[in-house]
């Protein structure tokens, strides 16, 4: 007789195949923004130096959430949050639906992320 999934502990340290292609995303996204804050692609000096702080950290982020551990959980969700702002104001300025695709998609990664069972397996 099988078990519910649900009242089966946590192992601590396994990660989800969700967290994986998470962090592969948010690699991803960190890479394309800070090439772009390193070529200037944003209006103001203090911009590309702003996005280019987040980005490393969200990098630092993924590389502690591929470790499973709880401060690198919280640096990518952190992110996630902060893409999803930054996707829905540029949607809000330019009124282009690939903004509004992304935000929805980060957001859904913030969702997945606070879950329990997500949480309970970081170290």
């Amino acid at each position: 007789m099988s078990e519910n999934p649900s009242s089966t502990p946590a192992r601590k340290g396994i990660m989800l195949p969700g967290v994986a292609a998470i962090a592969l995303y948010m690699l991803m996204m960190a890479m394309l923004n800070a090439f772009g804050a390193i070529r200037g692609m944003f209006r103001t000096p203090a911009a590309n130096y702003s996005v280019l702080a987040v980005c490393t950290l969200l990098a630092i982020g993924v590389f502690g959430l591929l470790r499973m551990r709880r401060w690198g959980w919280a640096l990518v969700l952190g992110g996630a949050v902060f893409l999803a702002l930054g996707d829905a104001l540029f949607f809000k300025m330019t009124h282009a639906p690939f903004f509004a695709v992304r935000a929805f998609l980060e957001m859904i990664f913030f969702l997945y992320l606070v879950r329990t069972e997500v949480r309970e397996r970081m170290r």
